[in-house]
Parts: structure tokens; C-alpha cells; sequence
């Protein structure tokens, strides 16, 4: 769980925002989504609990506007709508369980085109722990977009299906067949730490090769000298592995030999959506 608090900066008729205070909370739901298909009480209290204290910290910080989303593991979750109305009750909180094309629209609200050299093409690829969403951009227009039930935290609970795995590999194929020299643009927790792991230069690629390089490096640790030696957060020790095969999975179907790791997701995505909604009529 994550919430973002920005500051919205005016320059004319340009606004733009710069992140106040980001603060993250280790929760898995998927762990009980995924598996037991509802989340648990005890998870329920800790997701409530997180929610009353991001609202204390809403009002402290006297946010004008917000905008609350869960995905992949509430959209599973057969008590996901109850969940809601508790923390609607207890935080004050409305919060939204979008489906996956949502989830994307809202990644791909983050404007993240306008930074891409127009005359290249990219497959976008943002991995969570419950769901995928790619999408193919060409001179700078969104071409075709789709979320996938395959993630980081679903595979490490052996929830991911082979038909899906499938689908996903046969969508990439179709949809960049007509697109030559393919860039890939990486968005999600796992892929701005793996970056961070190859000391990569802001706004240089990451290159399939040494993508796959990192893989084979973190994957000779096991999970404890992953957090002990590497120092990886335990939350991010386990599931980095199953994300990176996602990454790797979608660049070798797509024909991309590197992938561009902007530090941009949902969130950015959640602010940009405020500052429209708020700034332009």
C-alpha cells in the first residue's frame, strides 16, 4: 500500500507536481486473495488500520484532493466490496477497486508518451503482484492496451495459470508484429530496484542482457542472503524473482533489447488524473 502526497506547482497555465511524501506499507493482500479467493480478518484490520492512518495523515497534511485505488488482489476478493464500506465507515475513505483496463489507463495518465521520442516504438510493461499491464505505443499514440491476471506475489503463491501465460505471450506477439526495433519502457517496484541494481544512468536503458544477468545473480542467493547480504526489504527478497521472469518473458516475446525504467506507475498516474480533474475544464 502506498500513499502519495504532491504538491501542485503553477507556472501559468502549466501545472505540475512534486512529490511531498511518499510512504509505503508492506501488506499482501494477494497472499489472501489469490489463494482463499477473500481477504482475511486479521489482514482486514491491518489494511483498516493503514487506511485511518494515511486519513490522519491526509488531514495533517491538508490534502485539497485525493483519490484511493485498489487493485489486483480486492478485484479477487469476494468480500472486497465490504471492505470498502468498512473503511468508508472507519476512515472516511472512498476507496475504488478498478478493473484492470482502468488500471492502465490510470498508469498511462502519468503522460508518460510525452517524454518517449516520438518517432520510436515502445512496449509498455508495468508488473504488480497480481496483474501485468502492457500496452504498445507508435509516434507517441497508444496503439492497444491489456491487463493480464499474471504478477509477482500470484506466482510466488503458484496462482498463475498456464492459459494465461499463453494469452499473454500470443497478445505481445500480435500486437507488435508490425513494429520494428521495439523499445521497452519498465514500470513497477521490482523493475526501479533492479535499475537501481545496475547502477543504470537516469534516462539510459536497462539492456535485455543485463536484465537477465541480475536475474541469474539474485536467483544464485537464497531468499535470507537476498535481505542479509544484498539487503533487499523481505517484501521485495521474494517476489523480485517472479517479476523479473515477467519483465524477461515479455522483452524476449516483444524483441526488446532494452527497456527504459522512467520511476513512474499508478501513483503518478492518480496525481496526474487529480491535477486534470481540478486544474482543466
Amino acid at each position: 500500500m502506498r500513499l502519495l502526497i504532491a504538491d501542485i506547482i503553477q507556472n501559468d497555465k502549466e501545472v505540475s507536481f512534486k512529490k511531498n511524501t511518499l510512504i509505503r506499507v508492506p501488506l499482501r493482500l494477494g497472499d489472501d486473495a489469490f489463494l482463499e479467493k477473500e481477504i482475511s480478518v486479521r489482514k482486514t484490520e491491518e489494511l483498516v488500520k493503514t487506511m485511518i492512518a494515511f486519513r490522519n495523515l491526509m488531514d495533517v497534511y491538508k490534502v485539497s484532493d485525493y483519490m484511493a485505488c485498489a487493485t489486483s488482489a480486492m478485484r479477487e476478493a469476494t468480500n472486497g466490496k465490504s471492505i470498502v464500506d468498512q473503511i468508508k465507515k472507519e476512515a472516511a475513505i472512498d476507496l475504488e477497486i478498478v478493473e484492470g483496463q482502468r488500471e492502465a489507463n490510470i498508469i498511462y495518465s502519468s503522460h508518460i508518451e510525452q517524454s518517449l521520442e516520438r518517432k520510436k516504438n515502445y512496449l509498455y510493461i508495468d508488473v504488480g503482484g497480481g496483474s501485468t499491464e502492457l500496452s504498445v505505443f507508435s509516434d507517441g499514440e497508444l496503439i492497444a492496451s491489456r491487463s493480464f491476471n499474471l504478477g509477482g506475489i500470484r506466482i510466488l503463491d503458484n496462482q498463475d495459470k498456464e492459459e494465461t501465460w499463453s494469452e499473454m505471450k500470443d497478445w505481445v506477439k500480435d500486437k507488435v508484429r508490425d513494429y520494428k526495433n521495439l523499445s521497452g519502457i519498465g514500470t513497477g517496484g521490482n523493475i526501479n530496484k533492479l535499475f537501481r541494481m545496475a547502477e543504470g544512468k537516469d534516462g539510459s536503458p536497462l539492456t535485455f542482457t543485463k536484465l537477465g544477468s541480475l536475474y541469474t545473480y539474485l536467483n544464485s542467493f537464497s531468499l535470507k542472503d537476498r535481505i542479509n547480504v544484498l539487503g533487499l526489504n523481505s517484501d521485495r527478497a521474494d517476489v523480485i524473482i517472479p517479476a523479473t521472469e515477467i519483465y524477461l518473458a515479455v522483452m524476449r516475446w516483444g524483441g526488446v533489447k532494452q527497456i527504459f525504467v522512467p520511476r513512474v506507475g499508478l501513483v503518478d498516474g492518480v496525481i496526474q488524473l487529480l491535477i486534470d480533474k481540478n486544474f482543466k475544464s
